[in-house]
């Protein structure tokens, strides 16, 4: 093929020719790149989609017709309405949800969704509403095995109302590899369709399934030996199981076998791949989801029960491991031969490369989404909000040819206007609200789209600044995206404020002057900014003592006019030590951190009760 060939087969595929990079710079991708990619891609043409997405109230374009016609339309309910088709286009459907259509010699189903996802003034119109990000792990309680779990999580949520919480966000759950212990990353998962069960706790399926170990009192979780001492535990709970519920029929069993039921061709397909890595029988696996399952919903009932008006707020990550269940089972549905990640940019000069697959975008149209849909119900299933992870997935991923830098990449395509009504349609469905993590660089188009779509983004303190790097005052926020002080990748508050983010990193060989210089100014410049806003007053305090900083970022915080504020509990606690420090592997505690008193306790600190008082003053 020649180079121009090459080019506009990359176009037809959905592969950038040419993109702007961090800097603002124009980038042009290699033809070398574009020729590995589309390799990978297996690119042979325009796909013909098995589902059509439409808005309702909107007519929508026809694939494959251009002239009037009759046709029909079967509606989920099973009515039948007969319809007229104008050149090549659907007329306007009022009802919501997945219909059938017929026209000329085709059938293909069509999803009619709301035009917008359930926001949060949906639930709660003119009220501002606040939340904790939890990393599910780090949660402690007695006899948990050394893993925080859905029963420490639960005995969050009383003390969590009681403050005036309506959420709680959680690290991801996804499932892990149980035969290998050391891969305990939440965003590096074997499947996002099922759970971790070394988060669930089994007391509340079964009434019984303590642990008793000295692992739980440590500051840091020791994943393999919390994770083998749980795993012999849920084996001792099947062998037991099976010998008298499964032999007499008990109502537990009855409902662990309709579970199974349920789980159909997917959990099947999960529990024969870790049947074959673990040596356990498959029946061994489905109780552990089924227990994993019943635990999640069981919080999640407890939360609404309590009066939380979202509840549970899951994770979804980005990919998955090309070496795990998702992909084993059903291996064309994904990107084979590339990566996925970041290009180059200011912070990570040589790219990045995340080590995970996603979906192909051939193979979503060409499956009339069902990967995607399976995955959205998997994580919408026992909670009221999702969170994408890097919500640019939508749009578009970097893709990275095997054996290749990251440098070497280039910009995918996704059918986003399919994936954004589709998340609409399932919103509703489940009652959930959607958070998109927009952070980074990311084209203001798209966040335009996001908040047509009722996506809300996400305003962290650290990033909240004008093209000056000055700090914006709280009614510059967004109103459509969640606030928060950081996330689980960056400095808490008392971290960036005292420096030893810096100090960490600088240990590790990872900071670089650009950030370490400016932090003097940018402490400086912050508290300016919550003087203005009436969330401080006086001298900014010295690094070594960050508490009347952190306080001033929660009164901050709640006066901006977010509809959500999720705060993470480190910054609640006023804790320097951050979950993940990125560009680490095993050099740094990443994913291991555990709380310093228990789940319960947590909000009675008098740090947390404090910075709470500050939070909701403002969102009053």
């Amino acid at each position: 093929m020649t180079d121009a060939a090459i080019r506009e087969a990359a176009r037809e595929a959905g592969i950038a020719i040419d993109w702007i990079d961090a800097a603002d710079q124009p980038q042009t991708v290699s033809i070398d790149s574009l020729k590995r990619i589309l390799e990978a891609l297996d690119h042979r043409g325009p796909v013909r989609p098995m589902l059509l997405t439409a808005t309702i109230g909107k007519p929508t374009s026809l694939p494959d017709l251009a002239s009037d016609g009759a046709a029909e339309l079967q509606l989920e309910d099973g009515t039948r309405r007969a319809l007229k088709l104008r050149a090549g286009e659907l007329p306007a459907i009022d009802t919501a949800g997945y219909h059938l259509l017929r026209y000329a010699d085709r059938e293909i189903a069509v999803a009619v969704a709301p035009p917008r996802c359930l926001t949060v003034s949906d639930i709660a119109s003119g009220k501002k509403l606040w939340g904790l990000a939890v990393q599910l792990y780090s949660l402690r309680r007695a006899n948990d095995g050394g893993i925080g779990d859905t029963s420490a999580l639960a005995s969050l949520v009383g003390p969590a109302v009681r403050n005036g919480a309506d959420a709680i966000a959680l690290s991801p759950a996804h499932a892990l590899f149980p035969w290998d212990l050391n891969r305990y990353s939440p965003y590096a998962p074997s499947s996002r369709l099922f759970l971790n069960p070394l988060l669930a706790d089994p007391t509340m399926t079964l009434g019984r399934g303590h642990i008793e170990a000295a692992a739980s009192d440590a500051d840091l979780i020791d994943w393999t030996r919390s994770a083998q001492g749980k795993y012999a535990l849920f084996k001792k709970l099947f062998n037991d199981f099976t010998q008298h519920d499964l032999a007499q029929g008990s109502e537990t069993a009855q409902r662990f076998q309709a579970f199974v039921r349920e789980g159909g061709a997917r959990l099947d397909e999960h529990v024969r791949f870790e049947a074959a890595h673990g040596g356990d029988p498959t029946s061994y696996y489905a109780f552990l989801q089924w227990i994993a399952a019943d635990s999640f919903a069981a919080a999640q009932k407890t939360a609404r029960n309590a009066g939380m008006r979202i509840g549970l707020i899951a994770d979804l990550a980005v990919g998955v491991d090309g070496g795990g269940s998702e992909v084993a089972a059903r291996p064309k549905d994904y990107l084979s031969g590339l990566g996925i990640g970041a290009p180059p940019d200011l912070f990570n000069p040589q790219g990045q490369d995340w080590g995970l697959t996603s979906f192909a975008p051939g193979a979503l149209l060409a499956r009339g989404f069902e990967p995607f849909l399976a995955t959205l119900r998997a994580t919408l299933r026992h909670a009221g909000g999702i969170r994408i992870d890097h919500a640019m997935g939508l749009m578009r991923l970097w893709v990275v040819p095997h054996g290749r830098g990251s440098r070497e990449g280039a910009y995918l395509a996704y059918p986003m206007e399919d994936l954004m009504r589709l998340l609409a349609l399932e919103s509703h469905r489940h009652r959930a609200i959607v958070v998109g993590e927009d952070l980074g660089t990311v084209p203001p188009a798209f966040r335009a789209r996001c908040r047509d779509a009722g996506i809300a983004g996400m305003d962290v303190l650290w990033f909240q600044r004008d093209k000056d790097g000055r700090f914006l005052s709280p009614d510059q926020w967004r109103d459509d995206a969640v606030a928060m002080t950081t996330t689980h990748d960056l400095p808490t508050v008392a971290g960036w404020w005292s420096g030893s983010d810096i100090e960490v990193r600088r240990s590790l060989d990872l900071a670089t002057e650009a950030e370490i210089e400016p932090r003097a100014g940018d402490r400086a410049a912050l508290w300016r900014t919550f003087e203005a806003a009436g969330a401080a007053g006086g001298p900014p305090p010295p690094t070594t003592e960050p508490g009347k900083a952190v306080d001033a970022a929660f009164d901050f915080i709640g006066r901006t006019p977010a509809p959500l504020a999720l705060i993470p509990v480190e910054d609640v606690l006023g804790l320097s030590d951050q979950p993940n420090l990125p560009g680490t592997i095993d050099q740094h505690p990443n994913w291991r951190r555990r709380l310093p008193v228990t789940a319960d306790k947590l909000l009675d600190q008098p740090a947390a009760r404090r910075h709470i008082s500050l939070l909701r003053r403002g969102r009053a």
